[in-house]
């Protein structure tokens, strides 16, 4: 989630992320899989459009997620203004223990930055969520980025029937099955 003008889309470009559908104009769908210690976490990525005539549709994107990341340019200052903007509608109509992820675009040009790190720091750390700078275009911090936000997702509870449609992805069981007859 961010403005239009982040280039966040372009965080899609790192390693490992796989287009699964054509860009609509409001939003892409992209997938990641992450190692976090023993398990693979699967991110099924929405890349909602950040103009705003289609702000009303991100709510359908967001719903029943595990983690958001909101990306802001650092080199400008408005773009972490409406950054702010988005973490108070996450709160607000998000799923209530979504794991939040600071991305601040465009790294490789901190010589001409506007939002000084330590201004995202402390954000972030206001409101329990993970800041990460990157670099779509030159890839850099792209797999800190998601290797942070599969840290802070709980593991799911296998006997939990929840409707996130997550599932976990591990080694086939060797145990053999009850047998018919």
């Amino acid at each position: 989630m961010a403005d239009s003008r982040t280039k966040k889309g372009s965080l899609a470009g790192g390693s490992g992320i796989h287009m699964r559908a054509v860009e609509t104009g409001r939003a892409s769908f992209m997938t990641k899989t992450v190692p976090c210690g023993n398990e693979l976490h699967k991110f099924l990525i929405w890349d909602t459009a950040g103009q705003e005539r289609f702000h009303s549709l991100a709510p359908m994107y967001y719903r029943g997620s595990a983690a958001a990341v909101i990306v802001y340019d650092i080199t400008k200052q408005d773009s972490f203004y409406t950054l702010k903007k988005w973490v108070k509608e996450l709160k607000e109509h998000g799923p209530e223990n979504i794991v939040m992820a600071i991305a601040g675009n465009k790294c490789d040009l901190s010589d001409i930055r506007e939002v000084p790190l330590k201004d995202a720091k402390e954000y972030a750390e206001s409101i329990g969520a993970i800041v990460v700078e990157t670099s779509a275009k030159n890839a850099i911090n792209i797999e800190e980025l998601f290797q942070g936000i599969s840290r802070q997702i709980p593991p799911l509870d296998p006997h939990e029937n929840g409707n996130n449609g997550g599932i976990k992805i591990g080694k086939p069981s060797t145990q053999a099955g009850p047998r018919c007859c």
